[in-house]
């Protein structure tokens, strides 16, 4: 797939922020097509779409797309659980119709970031885990990476909507799974995290919150809001025109919007199929293999979290 043209707005941003350069876009691609072809360890998309959108994440460095490949199929590999669960399971659909993970349709402007709405109070701890919660919403991030030029350009925003947690869900998050959500969110794909807004916090929410800021970089843990019930200050940064209905919005209903995203999966069916053939064969890595332990640690070297 060549890669689309973007938006005049968003190639100026795309030049301005991301050092893109047009009449170099085909040589960076190029370049890093030859490079996947020398990785033994490395079975990786080679669409253009796919490997720009890498090369924006990076801002053209091209050390730094070399090093996010490599960590993106890695990680498919040492965090299986992150990636279990295909577009085909019924589980998948259990959790898209749960609304857990709400990627808005509407922009706030033509250079304004993609807004994604992540409700973990929405599923029940008893039945599912975060880490299916991950897993099913991977695909979703991957039609992002494919089709979503202001997620790619301009960014990723994020509301962390915590109403409905509770102890149950806080006690999943082991500080090796925390690690891999952060890994997942930070490390593993070519978004640029603009920001992150926690609404309806519960108790013991602090303490969840200093040990995911110890894990995070200086940057993205510089761009954490906590607005709690206070929409109206939530709405500076998100207006409304965009938000569902249900978040005093008039950007349709929740319900209106997973159905928006199941079709699209759909039609990303065969896609979605051939991308679970991507990933890495440590064996054939040259030098140490990377494994799960080396990456996230064991449960031993890590101290239980306790929430209240």
């Amino acid at each position: 797939m060549p890669v689309r043209q973007l938006p005049s707005a968003l190639a100026k941003m795309a030049v301005e922020e991301l050092n893109e350069d047009p009449k170099r876009m085909a040589a960076d691609i190029e370049h890093i097509k030859k490079w996947l072809e020398k990785q033994p360890h490395i079975r990786a998309r080679t669409d253009d779409q796919w490997l720009v959108a890498f090369l924006r994440g990076c801002k053209y460095s091209l050390t730094r797309a070399k090093e996010k490949l490599d960590y993106h199929y890695t990680v498919r590999n040492t965090a299986k659980d992150l990636f279990r669960i295909s577009h085909k399971d019924a589980l998948f659909t259990e959790i898209i119709d749960l609304g857990c993970v709400l990627i808005l349709p509407k922009l706030s402007g033509p250079t304004e970031p993609r807004v994604a709405i992540v409700r973990p109070g929405r599923y029940d701890p008893g039945k599912y885990t975060v880490s299916d919660i991950i897993s099913a919403s991977n695909s979703l991030q991957k039609i992002l990476i494919m089709e979503d030029d202001n997620a790619m350009v301009a960014g990723i925003r994020a509301v962390l909507d915590l109403e409905g947690v509770t102890l149950g869900h806080f006690v999943q998050m082991t500080p090796i799974q925390l690690k891999k959500l952060v890994i997942s969110l930070q490390d593993v794909n070519p978004f640029r995290l603009k920001g992150t807004h926690y609404i309806n916090v519960p108790p013991g929410f602090e303490m969840f919150l200093n040990a995911l800021k110890a894990l995070l970089n200086e940057k993205s843990r510089n761009r954490i809001f906590v607005h709690n019930r206070n929409y109206e200050d939530m709405y500076k940064y998100i207006p409304k025109e965009i938000l569902p209905k249900e978040y005093g919005g008039y950007g349709g209903t929740i319900q209106e919007i997973i159905d928006i995203w199941k079709a699209r999966v759909n039609g990303y069916s065969s896609w979605l199929d051939e991308d679970r053939r991507y990933g890495t064969d440590e064996s054939k890595r040259p030098g140490m293999p990377r494994t799960a332990e080396e990456m996230f640690g064991t449960d031993g070297s890590f101290r239980q979290l306790q929430f209240d």
